[in-house]
């Protein structure tokens, strides 16, 4: 006897039923109407890429790819981002055109999970990237596309927190001396353990002034005021360049009208090391884990041959499934057309004369009136039944 084959999937890999992926197609189509009306033009790219390209260059960490080997004997990964795949098709396939290039996709990207992780390993975003524009306006541009975005998901109550990388490394440089331990500065403000960062700012033999200016790292964070709390804490450095690019960058999202949804925190880091510049995170109310990121990457396409600024962000879509109300409208019944062999023929151009007309029909092909009556009771909308003494 056959043994029946097992229900189990992969780790991590999960099955999107009808009534949730319609929801998910609504979804998507509402953004893409978002993004596109800014400019943005969709692009698909495959689902297997070299590792020593696109692998190599992205900023998920290696074990967390899903490595194959093809019949050449290449490695290969499932897409771990779509960021670096753009980088790559930018600078190969669209490297004669000309900078700054918008382009926006919905896809699955896959990470390979731990057993006790408890995520999903295949999972779906719609993101942006606004190649080939270094300016405080491309940022700006990128936030209130992903503002415009959440409210076209009908997302309620977000805010989405903006930051900057070069603060955080500045201001460690300018008050803790040794490298290894900025980068525990670094790790607790990415785990967001502020108690940990208090204490080993009050434990280092550092000056009470530089120890002070640790401590009120960890309270900017709110509104416009917080840009003057910031200037107060820097010198003439790299953290206060990125003090005056946030200034600025707050006074082009004013002019978009966005600023009710943002806030400032400049203690927020990733732990992606391709970020260069601006960085931000997008929450909804009950939602512990952010739905959108992004941020500068202005380094990246240097790996690929052609150096160029960018910037983008990434919406989760399973996330954003949790927080919005947004859903296809209720779809009506579809008719359910039975018939009998002899009136196959007459059925069936029924069939197709309804769906011309915009209806949804199901055929069954019945043997008799018996048949018929329990179609009859398991129709949830319009029943026809086409038998051989006639309709």
């Amino acid at each position: 006897m056959t043994k029946p084959l097992g229900f189990e999937k992969p780790l991590g890999m999960r099955d999107i039923l009808p009534e949730s992926l319609a929801r998910q197609r609504h979804l998507e189509r509402a953004l893409r109407q978002c993004i596109e009306r800014w400019g943005y033009r969709e692009i698909v790219t495959p689902s297997l890429e070299y590792f020593d390209t696109v692998g190599m260059a992205s900023a998920t960490l290696t074990d967390r790819m899903f490595r194959l080997l093809d019949k050449q004997g290449h490695t290969v990964v499932l897409r771990p981002d779509m960021t670096t795949p753009i980088a790559r098709v930018v600078s190969s396939l669209y490297k004669d055109v000309p900078l700054p290039i918008r382009l926006y996709y919905q896809t699955n990207v896959f990470r390979a999970q731990e057993k006790e992780a408890g995520r999903n390993a295949e999972f779906f975003q719609t993101g942006i990237e606004l190649v080939g524009d270094g300016t405080v306006d491309a940022d700006a541009e990128a936030i209130a596309l992903a503002v415009f975005c959440l409210r076209a998901a009908g997302v309620e109550t977000f805010r989405i927190a903006i930051g900057h990388v070069d603060f955080v490394e500045g201001l460690l440089e300018e008050t803790a001396p040794d490298e290894a331990v900025r980068g525990q500065f670094r790790r607790f403000l990415y785990e967001r353990d502020f108690v940990g960062f208090r204490q080993l700012a009050d434990e280092l033999d550092i000056s009470a002034e530089d120890r002070r200016r640790l401590h009120a790292l960890l309270r900017l964070r709110g509104g416009k005021g917080k840009i003057a709390e910031a200037r107060e804490l820097t010198a003439n450095g790299k953290a206060r360049r990125a003090v005056e690019n946030v200034f600025s960058l707050w006074q082009a999202l004013e002019a978009y009208g966005v600023t009710d949804a943002l806030l400032l925190d400049f203690n927020l880091i990733s732990n992606l090391d391709y970020y260069t510049g601006v960085v931000f995170e997008g929450y909804a109310a009950d939602l512990g884990s952010p739905l959108v990121g992004g941020g500068r990457y202005d380094r990246l396409l240097a790996q690929f041959g052609r150096p160029a600024p960018a910037t983008g962000f990434a919406i989760k879509m399973d996330r954003l499934m949790q927080v919005t109300p947004l859903a296809p409208s209720p779809e009506q019944p579809p008719v359910l057309l039975c018939y009998t062999e002899e009136r196959r023929k007459d059925g069936l151009a029924e069939a197709q004369r309804l769906r011309q007309e915009g209806r949804v029909v199901v055929t069954r092909l019945v043997r008799d009136q018996a048949e018929a009556a329990v179609c009859r009771e398991q129709a949830d909308g319009e029943f026809i039944c086409l038998t051989g003494q006639g309709e």
